[in-house]
């Protein structure tokens, strides 16, 4: 059973950046895909950005392309969101997730990712 942990959130001011990390555990990341979602008040949770197990395919949703990008690094079992402009829209708690198994697709959808961390809060202020 593989354990994620995000770290990185916080408080930032519009425009500024934050990047997260997100460290596996249980399992090797470069078996998984990966991404990271988000949850804000009262919304439910979207896809932010996703990667295939060797960083050879990447997605983005419409509302952080060109602003986050994500990355892995697989000999430290740790995934990544760096992310730039943000906004008071960018406010959420943020998850990591990975799949059981590698594909060269990547997925969009919460329910195709198996292993997820407990979560980390952005607030963005204006």
């Amino acid at each position: 059973q593989a354990q994620l942990v995000e770290s990185g959130g916080g408080s930032a001011q519009a425009g500024s950046s934050l990047r997260l990390s997100c460290v596996v555990s249980g399992r090797t990341l470069s078996s998984s895909n990966g991404a990271w979602f988000r949850q804000a008040p009262g919304k439910e949770r979207e896809f932010v950005a996703g990667d295939t197990w060797n960083a050879a395919n990447f997605k983005y949703a419409a509302s952080v392309k060109g602003r986050f990008t994500i990355s892995r690094d697989n000999a430290k079992n740790t995934l990544y969101l760096q992310m730039n402009s943000l906004t008071p829209e960018d406010t959420a708690v943020y998850y990591c997730a990975v799949t059981r198994a590698i594909s060269t697709a990547v997925f969009h959808t919460a329910r195709t990712y198996d292993f997820w961390g407990q979560g980390t809060q952005v607030t963005v202020s204006s």
